[in-house]
């Protein structure tokens, strides 16, 4: 029997995707099927921030982003040193910029 052969996906990128947005700031929410990501940009010295780009995806999904987004920063550090967080200690460099909820449905925002 012959094993199929795993299919090429073609991405298409324009030109303004390619561009891509600055974030500085991470907000994530989740219910029972859906994963929530709003990226936004926080500039000193206002202390607003506008989400700029938000992404749905299933559980499923949002793993596999953390573990290649994991697997490319082990690579990345083995390429150009550890990043450093300068400034923050350990345990605060955690919630700074980048955060998770307590899981608060999207209807409550």
């Amino acid at each position: 029997m012959n094993k199929p052969q795993p299919q090429q996906i073609k991405v298409q990128l324009d030109d303004k995707e390619a561009e891509g947005i600055y974030a500085n700031l991470a907000m994530i929410n989740h219910n029972p099927s859906e994963v929530i990501i709003d990226f936004a940009r926080v500039m000193p010295p206002t202390l607003k921030a506008r989400v700029l780009s938000r992404i749905i995806m299933t559980p499923m999904h949002a793993k596999l982003l953390h573990k290649v987004l994991t697997e490319n920063l082990e690579k990345f550090e083995k390429k150009f040193g550890d990043i450093k967080i300068h400034g923050l200690s350990e345990h605060s460099a955690k919630t700074i910029g980048f955060e998770a909820s307590n899981g608060a449905k999207e209807e409550e925002q």
